[in-house]
């Protein structure tokens, strides 16, 4: 299993996440394909090697080219929700703002729905969120881990007026995840924020705060926009496999629901993907007094047992569950974007060992070339597949 580590000596922010995603071997040019099918406009990515202390990395920047509204959650998730994203990644980045917006709501002490998103919601942190999920899956990552967090001291100045550093929403989120903070240098104070709202959004969302064991297969650096005397203002990303161990076993989850409202059936599979689900389904059933019902079942990591019981007996109506350990046989998988005649697409790619048994275009991605250039889905499907075969070089 390919995991990714973050080692946040220097702090995280958005873009520093991004980048070490770019220096690791994602291709900025995909990562420019895919998030242009977001309706939005009048930004650029930039991507420069630089160096900051002694070390060599990729620095990010999102320039705003044209004026950006304010926009409240509802906004960034009708965004995310409209481009031609798959869906562990519009699952993922909409927990990442859902996660956020409830921090700020804290703060200010007003509903979530209606927290304003200033600097935290203009188009360089959508870019960096999705950025950065999206960045996650292409690379094959399934699982994150993230080290202690450092946090900075002093001021900052918002579009609330001057705060105290971490800012209150950083604060609020590092709380609520229960994260672990490392003990500050003798010069951290001075140095500012560390760790940004949006940095730890995303590693509070995506990641646990542990490091596993496994076997490291490739390093990026991430830099910040400052140049740190003495700390090398980056972000280090380990990519590693991680070898099976009896913690990382499965649980099947599955309750018995008659009563909740079934528009809730939504929201729930996407609280169960973030807590880090592997796979979640629903079933029709007939309970008692021949009711009809919906039977939610769940397949998760033996080490989630309390994450994923959590989310089930906080968001659904139901007063208990099964959990039942179970196995299964996996192939290898790979998920590739690639210009083909008619468009960027993605494709899944599935492998044992060094073979190609399958290739999967992307759903999302086929539908919207078969109505921009009003073909049928099943023409486009085979199109791109036929172009992927040809990609690597192989024949079904």
């Amino acid at each position: 299993m390919r995991i990714a580590y973050f080692d946040c000596f220097a702090g995280a922010s958005g873009d520093m996440l991004l980048g070490t995603l770019l220096d690791a071997g994602l291709s900025l040019e995909t990562l420019r394909g895919a998030l242009a099918s977001l309706p939005i406009s009048g930004y650029r990515i930039e991507a420069t090697q630089e160096a900051r202390g002694a070390l060599q990395g990729t620095h990010v920047r999102v320039v705003v080219d044209a004026p950006q509204p304010e926009r409240r959650l509802a906004d960034l998730l009708a965004l995310i929700e409209a481009g031609a994203l798959s869906t562990l990644t519009r699952e993922r980045a909409g927990a990442v703002f859902r996660r956020l917006a409830a921090a700020e709501a804290r703060v200010h002490r007003v509903p979530k729905e209606e927290v304003h998103f200033h600097e935290v919601g203009a188009v360089d942190a959508l870019v960096d969120v999705v950025g950065t999920v999206l960045g996650l899956e292409l690379l094959g990552v399934e699982e994150v881990y993230v080290s202690p967090l450092p946090l900075g001291g002093g001021l900052v100045s918002s579009s609330h007026g001057v705060l105290p550093v971490p800012a209150p929403a950083t604060l609020e989120l590092l709380a609520t995840a229960k994260a672990p903070l490392r003990p500050a240098l003798p010069n951290e104070v001075e140095l500012g924020e560390m760790l940004t709202p949006t940095g730890a959004a995303l590693l509070t969302t995506l990641g646990r705060f542990e490091r596993p064991a496994f076997r490291l297969a490739g390093i990026g650096h991430g830099l910040g926009s400052r140049d740190v005397p003495g700390l090398p203002n980056a972000l280090r990303l380990w990519l590693g496999e991680k070898e099976a161990t009896p913690a990382d076993g499965l649980l099947l989850f599955e309750t018995n629901i008659d009563d909740m409202n079934p528009e809730h059936y939504g929201y729930v599979m996407e609280q169960l993907f973030a807590a880090g689900a592997l796979d979640v389904w629903f079933t029709p059933i007939q309970m008692k007094k021949n009711r009809p019902a919906t039977m939610l079942s769940v397949l998760a990591r033996t080490a989630l047992e309390g994450a994923v019981a959590d989310v089930l007996l906080r968001e659904t109506s139901t007063l208990g569950l099964r959990v039942q350990p179970v196995s299964r046989h996996e192939a290898q998988r790979e998920a590739l974007r690639f210009e083909s005649s008619l468009g960027p697409v993605g494709v899944k790619v599935k492998r044992r060992g060094e073979a190609v048994l399958q290739i999967a275009p992307e759903y999302d991605d086929c539908r919207r070339i078969a109505v921009e250039r009003r073909l049928s889905l099943q023409e486009v499907y085979r199109v791109v597949e036929r172009e992927a075969w040809e990609r690597l070089g192989t024949v079904p």
